[in-house]
Formats: C-alpha cells, sequence, structure tokens
C-alpha cells in the first residue's frame, strides 16, 4: 500500500495517537456507568472518538489523489507558543487586562496579515471577556491591572 496523501496520513496518526493516549491514561480512574460517570468516563469516550477518527483519516490517506505536504511553517507556531508563555509569565505581575492585550498581540503577528487597529479592537474585547468570565462570573482570584496600580 502507498501513501498517497500524507497530510491525511500524518493527521490520523496523530489523532489515532492522542485517542490511544487518552484511553490508556483513563484507564487508572474509576470508570463509572452512563448514569453516574466517573473521572475516566469522558476521557474515554473522547479517546475512542478520536481514535475512531484517527483511524478513518488513516485509512483514507492511502485511496483518492496525490496530495503534497506543505512546508512546516516554524515562524507561526514559534510566534504562538510565545504568545501562550508570555501571557503565563505576565499574568501575576501585568493582571488578565495586560496579559491579554500581550497574548492577542504576538499570536495575531503570527498571522498573515497585522493590522494594528483590528488586534486592538480584538484584545480589548477578549481582555473584556476574560474579565467577566474569570473575575466576575467564576470569581477566580485574578489580578485585573498591574499590582503597582491596585
Amino acid at each position: 500500500m502507498k501513501i498517497k496523501n500524507a497530510r491525511d496520513f500524518w493527521s490520523g496518526l496523530m489523532f489515532l495517537a492522542f485517542g490511544v493516549g487518552f484511553v490508556v491514561v483513563a484507564r487508572t480512574y474509576s470508570m463509572g456507568t452512563a448514569v453516574r460517570m466517573g473521572p475516566a468516563y469522558f476521557p474515554t469516550v473522547l479517546g475512542m472518538v478520536l481514535a475512531v477518527l484517527g483511524a478513518v483519516i488513516l485509512f483514507k490517506s492511502f485511496s483518492g489523489e496525490r496530495a503534497a505536504v506543505p512546508p512546516l511553517a516554524l515562524r507561526p507556531l514559534f510566534l504562538v507558543l510565545l504568545a501562550i508563555l508570555l501571557f503565563g509569565l505576565l499574568l501575576k505581575p501585568l493582571g488578565l487586562v495586560f496579559s491579554t492585550f500581550v497574548l492577542t498581540i504576538v499570536g495575531a503577528y503570527a498571522g498573515h496579515e497585522f493590522r494594528w487597529r483590528e488586534v486592538l479592537i480584538l484584545a480589548a474585547v477578549l481582555a473584556a471577556f476574560a474579565v467577566l468570565v474569570f473575575n466576575y462570573a467564576l470569581q477566580l482570584p485574578f489580578g485585573v491591572w498591574p499590582a503597582a496600580l491596585g
């Protein structure tokens, strides 16, 4: 058998590996029943769905027409990871609002098009949403503003 679509092959393999991984890790928890679910129930079901989806995609890669795999885009990958890392590092000293702005700006810079006005509007909306959800609705102890501002 020859792989005709490498993108589907690697995607299917990844889904299959994650699905099997979820099921294997969830085996250490109690399963429960459909009515009274235990901590292993959701990861097991999710893992099985991912594994089946991965197998379907994997087998599909051996049929159909050939498709080239595009080169790995390292710059966007690096910038998105950097944005997440910066958010985690800056959350305590800068607060939720400013760290959300940094996350949004650095993450948006990873895209093909970067427009300051759109990114700043998106950052403001996301920061307001984060404050509403995490501070007011869920009452999580995140500082909204930098500690120096009080």
